[in-house]
């Protein structure tokens, strides 16, 4: 039996204020797009993955996946999202028993819409209180965490580390212009 490495006073303190940031940003995140866009932080979050997915289109459960939800929860959420003609469900051509979300253009205009407030509440509730420093070591350090929570470990593999990069951005600036 190996001892407990317990975290040190630091460590503590670091660990406990990214706890109580993420928190407050996601609940922040989640009212500002409820409020000004009238969509979840999290359907927000599936509109994005789909938008920046070839074609628009996700397999469900590499929905699931990319939202590192349950497939139950994608599952709701897009016949929330469906519901509200932001989604459409579509057959895999490659397997039968396979289903496809694809973002329609109601939803690509809706992400578009929203994204513009998103964007102003990320600026200023994450970015307007670090200094360009703070920025380059917040993204080296999660960018540290999550590559190794993304390589694969003995017994089971696991995702890949997304590498689309800026896609987000540049749908978002397509849909407002066309």
């Amino acid at each position: 039996m190996t001892d407990t490495r317990w975290l040190d006073a630091e460590e503590q303190r670091a660990w406990r204020a990214y706890l109580d940031a993420t928190r407050l940003m996601i609940r922040a995140f989640d009212q500002q797009l409820q409020t000004d866009a009238e969509v979840s932080f999290t359907d927000y979050e599936l509109l994005v993955k789909l938008s920046e997915a070839p074609g628009r289109r996700l397999r469900m459960r590499d929905l699931a996946d990319a939202t590192m939800s349950t497939r139950s929860g994608v599952t709701r959420a897009v016949t929330r999202l469906e519901q509200l003609g932001w989604v459409r469900r579509v057959e895999c051509e490659d397997d039968r028993r396979g289903t496809h979300a694809e973002l329609t253009p109601a939803g690509l205009a809706k992400l578009a819409a929203a994204a513009p407030g998103h964007v102003t509440a990320v600026r200023e509730h994450l970015f307007d209180q670090l200094t360009p420093a703070q920025v380059d070591h917040l993204a080296e350090a999660f960018g540290q965490v999550a590559d190794a929570l993304q390589r694969p470990r003995a017994g089971g593999a696991q995702p890949e580390p997304d590498s689309r990069g800026d896609g987000h951005a540049r749908r978002i600036s397509a849909a407002r212009a066309g």
